[in-house]
């Protein structure tokens, strides 16, 4: 992001990016609470007036994106949370994310055992390479979606998932994956295309766009 502040706390309108995003998560009807994992020699986080909200609390993260998340499901479980509760895991770094998307993935979640995820569906010809980067062959994109955040399961589901995944080395690239790892098979939840992730300055204006015109789709 060629900035010493991290990505999550950059200026985005009259905000940061993950007020932004908490600002729409605390939306969410019947949520109860917010864990927000982060570093513990994280300075920015307390000087965010985002942090003294009565919905929001912090555990310590992890190395890995898996670990964060491990780190607040035992929290949760720590704090007695049942084990059926559904939890939704979401992306600091989306904070165009819309609260009729979230709503859409938590009832279509609900009617699904197995949870599910908000994704998009690919639009352009994907390719597959070789080692020399080398076109092998085209691929059917006709069932082929990009995964986006929230993500929602069963609190003990997804961290037994996740323990098993993490056990066996395998390679958790979001929470679906470990899920589908256990043998469960998510629903895919159409969202908009402008719940980015912000992972380079193009994308911080990029958002700021979005939410400044938001309005207007």
């Amino acid at each position: 992001m060629q900035s010493e502040t991290p990505k999550q706390y950059l200026p985005l309108c009259d905000s940061t990016v993950i007020e932004k995003t908490l600002d729409i998560l605390l939306q969410i009807p019947d949520l109860q609470k917010a864990v927000v994992a982060i570093r513990d020699d994280d300075r920015w986080w307390p000087q965010t007036s985002i942090s003294k909200h009565p919905q929001v609390i912090t555990t310590a993260g992890g190395n890995e994106r898996a670990d964060s998340v491990m780190a607040a499901l035992e929290y949760l479980l720590n704090m007695g949370v049942d084990r059926q509760s559904w939890v939704l895991v979401h992306d600091a770094a989306r904070p165009c994310i819309r609260l009729e998307d979230i709503c859409e993935l938590i009832d279509s979640s609900l009617s699904h055992g197995d949870g599910g995820i908000l994704a998009l569906p690919v639009r352009d010809t994907m390719k597959l390479s070789n080692d020399d980067s080398r076109i092998e062959k085209s691929v059917d994109r006709d069932h082929l979606w990009h995964a986006l955040t929230p993500q929602m399961f069963r609190l003990g589901e997804l961290h037994q998932a996740i323990q098993t995944a993490q056990e066996a080395g395998f390679p958790i690239t979001d929470e679906a994956s470990a899920m589908e790892f256990s043998g469960f098979h998510p629903r895919l939840v159409e969202g908009k295309g402008d719940n980015i992730k912000i992972t380079r300055p193009a994308d911080l204006a990029l958002a700021d766009y979005f939410l400044m015109h938001r309005g207007d789709s």
